[in-house]
């Protein structure tokens, strides 16, 4: 069973990283943290995705009160636990803390186009492709 635990001033500098082809299609830890800080004021929730007491991903989310809905900003599951349902079971627990919350009755995200892992993984949940911007794909689910 997984858990999430918020990043801290005790946690952010786990050397987590997707493979070297995945780079392209995903932002490191370093652009998850700065977009948390730069979210801050809109309830973002930056945290680790662990299995026990080990690290094996990252994830961000937050409010976009404009938009009247969450954001899944960034999922990411480390080059070396990839392809274990870390992914789906981080995607499911995410999904039920926002329903949960009840502050929106929406979910967006972007996946940058080409990555079929993620458009597959969404695509599994329920997300349905709503808009374009460039190279990224906008999803949207209803809670």
């Amino acid at each position: 069973m997984i858990r999430f635990e918020d990043i801290d001033e005790s946690n952010w500098r786990h050397p987590l990283k997707v493979a070297q082809s995945q780079t392209k299609y995903v932002a490191g830890s370093t652009t998850l943290l700065a977009r948390a800080y730069a979210y801050r004021h809109f309830r973002s929730r930056a945290f680790l995705i662990c299995d026990g007491e080990t690290p094996v991903g990252m994830g961000l989310y937050y409010d976009e009160p404009e938009l009247g809905c969450y954001d899944l900003s960034q999922l990411f599951i480390d080059e070396r636990y990839q392809g274990k349902g870390y992914g789906k079971a981080a995607t499911a627990q995410i999904l039920e803390i926002l329903r949960q919350d009840g502050r929106y009755p929406k979910v967006i995200l972007c996946y940058v186009e080409g990555n079929d892992a993620a458009r597959n993984l969404y695509h599994r949940f329920g997300f349905r492709e709503t808009d374009r911007d460039e190279d990224e794909i906008v999803m949207e689910l209803t809670l």
